[in-house]
């Protein structure tokens, strides 16, 4: 890593931004009687490529042969201030004619460097926004502390740094200037665009109306080639990924994550028409790959489908890793990347969306089979179902966040015949719905390098494309005289097979192991007297954490080898403030780790507890985790 050269800029624009500009409003305005109640009506009047950017460089730099800038950008003049946009930007030295991308991202993070440095790096020229105010690049760190000195104007401290200004508006988050309440409603305010209820009033509109203008940024600069323009983001960047496409074709391809597919509950009928995420997937035309981990509670598997239906394009693809929720690890993350290779490059081909069939059979298990896109190497095809789906038929709206998050999914390794995999599910109970989906594992001719959801570097040699979610619901089951499966023992876990599968991490550097199996009713304790127990082995004397939803017990391990058993009570798990677990009933997330912090109930004071510590030597070994009645 070099650092060539470091300039900062002070502009006189710097000095005058707080004066109201000669020229016009951006938007037209509205009023009781003209204002918008629909999608079009809302967009009404604007056009992203109007108004000058008016640039305001405040940093920039070189690094690894990539040139980076902190700026700002003007995003309008609404109710006489201008509002203007922060964000990193970078392109590859020396390079012309490469596609550029628009970063968005989420509600607690940040625009950040690495995601442009390492886009950089595969070619691209990136904006990252920072919609929120945060950014994060080398000398040029604004947090929210800082956000804050800025809305204050308090100059003179000397963590002061210019970021974004929304003017007379809130479209911040986390935390907002003014209105909390400017995502999930449409308030009417002094600090609003509008004094009557509009859509506009909705941060999802400023936001999206400002990434725009990004892509009237990228556009515009000499080494982006305008007709090649992408965009995404993750989480709330993920829903912003999803409205910014539907609202300018000038978008080309699109990677939303964990987002864009689920906002469709609103009360509230003009949200709904305008702000929700129907709206926008019915106008997406552009090649869009969505990345929905399967225990996401803010782009709900579920509710797939139904956007793909949704979205105007045969052109998409989905990757949906097991067990996660609102993180992934980098054989799905870079599905992104693949992505804008394949559309923006090109230099890429994606598989087929795999297909997948469910068979309902008399006196047998249900039986799934894969039909995956053989064209390019296939490493391996895994099939995971669960039984703790809410389909809508049934009465819910959608699934209870702690339902989501901790579905457990059972994984089936099926057997290859001929083009297919087929596998069989041995259900646990005809009394509810089944849910499926298949993944399918693909072998890259070379390693990428990427930034991920949260900007730390992944390197990966294989991506996964996954198949859409079949769905049967009880009655159905019922009706069809499936069987199911009988489990004869407290047995949780043997460690052994295909175990892995039906356990998850998110750092793939670190041996800790997280599972939802507990969740599932099939591996209930058997009574509040029971004992979880398992056993392990270790080479090294080291210490260990056991944890259950936010209680824990730290495990001394010998080492040389030796197998110890564990049997532990409800007591042995406790909090930061040592009170124990109340019941086994209802219990969700099961972590083996080295370290882990212990839940500090609201109200109390201190930090939380961490139990374990740094581990040495080999990862541990485990067999036999079971109740013990």
């Amino acid at each position: 890593m070099q650092n060539k050269t470091i300039r900062t800029f002070f502009p006189f624009s710097l000095v005058c931004f707080f004066l109201v500009p000669s020229f016009g409003e951006t938007l037209p305005s509205y009023n009781e009687i003209n204002k918008p109640f629909g999608y079009d009506e809302m967009w009404e009047g604007f056009d992203p490529t109007l108004e000058p950017l008016d640039i305001e460089i405040l940093k920039e730099w070189e690094q690894d042969n990539v040139v980076l800038k902190v700026l700002r950008y003007r995003i309008g003049i609404f109710n006489g201030q201008k509002s203007m946009m922060a964000a990193i930007y970078g392109h590859p030295k020396g390079k012309k004619n490469v596609a550029g991308l628009l970063q968005v991202h989420g509600g607690g993070q940040y625009a950040h460097s690495n995601a442009v440095l390492t886009n950089a790096k595969r070619g691209y020229a990136t904006l990252s926004i920072a919609w929120a105010g945060r950014l994060s690049a080398p000398g040029y760190h604004v947090s929210p502390k800082e956000v804050k000195l800025f809305w204050e104007g308090k100059k003179n401290d000397p963590q002061y740094k210019i970021t974004t200004d929304w003017g007379a508006l809130d479209a911040y988050h986390a935390p907002s200037r003014y209105g909390k309440d400017a995502f999930p409603s449409i308030p009417v305010a002094e600090w609003t665009l509008d004094p009557v209820k509009s859509p506009r009033n909705n941060a999802w509109f400023l936001i999206t109306l400002a990434g725009r203008r990004g892509l009237t940024f990228l556009e515009q600069q000499t080494e982006v080639d305008a007709s090649r323009l992408g965009v995404y983001g993750h989480s709330m960047g993920g829903k912003l990924t999803v409205l910014i496409a539907g609202a300018d074709k000038r978008v080309k391809a699109a990677a939303p994550s964990c987002g864009g597919i689920s906002d469709r509950y609103s009360e509230d009928d003009l949200h709904l028409a305008t702000v929700s995420d129907p709206p926008s997937l019915k106008k997406i035309s552009c090649p869009i790959m969505f990345l929905s981990p399967s225990n996401d509670f803010h782009g709900r598997i579920n509710d797939l489908k139904t956007a793909v239906n949704e979205i105007n394009t045969k052109e998409w693809r989905v990757s949906c890793s097991p067990h996660h929720n609102h993180q992934d690890s980098a054989e799905f993350e870079v599905a992104t990347q693949l992505w804008f290779d394949q559309h923006l490059q090109p230099k890429f081909k994606a598989p087929l969306t795999p297909e997948i069939s469910l068979q309902l059979r008399k006196n047998q298990f249900p039986r799934v089979v894969v039909n995956p896109d053989s064209g390019r190497e296939i490493e391996q095809v895994e099939i995971y179902f669960t039984q703790q789906g809410i389909l809508q038929e049934r009465g819910g709206q959608k699934d209870n966040s702690t339902n989501t998050k901790h579905r457990f999914w059972k994984f089936i390794r099926p057997e290859k015949k001929e083009n297919r995999w087929v596998g069989d599910l041995p259900i646990f109970d005809t009394n509810r719905s089944l849910w499926v989906f298949g993944n399918v594992r693909y072998k890259l001719e070379e390693q990428i390098t990427g930034a991920g959801y949260y900007y730390g570097t992944y390197r990966t040699d294989s991506f996964v494309l996954s198949s859409l979610l079949a769905t049967v619901s009880a009655e159905e089951l019922i009706k069809s005289g499936t069987i199911t499966s009988d489990y004869a023992d407290f047995l949780i876990e043997e460690f052994s097979g295909d175990w892995r599968n039906e356990w998850f991490t998110y750092n793939s550097r670190k041996w800790a192991l997280r599972t939802n199996k507990l969740y599932e009713p099939t591996w209930s304790a058997p009574n509040s007297n029971a004992r979880i127990s398992i056993e392990i082995k270790s080479e090294n004397t080291n210490k260990m954490a056991m944890w259950i939803d936010g209680y824990g017990s730290e495990l001394n391990l010998l080492g040389n080898g030796v197998w110890q058993r564990f049997s532990l009570p409800l007591a042995s798990f406790r909090n930061s403030v040592g009170e124990s677990l109340a019941s086994w009933s209802g219990i969700r997330e099961l972590r083996l780790g080295d370290k882990e912090k212990l839940d500090l109930p609201k109200g109390s004071s201190g930090k939380p507890l961490q139990i374990g510590s740094d581990w040495v030597g080999a990862p541990p070994q485990f067999k036999n985790l079971r109740w013990m009645p």
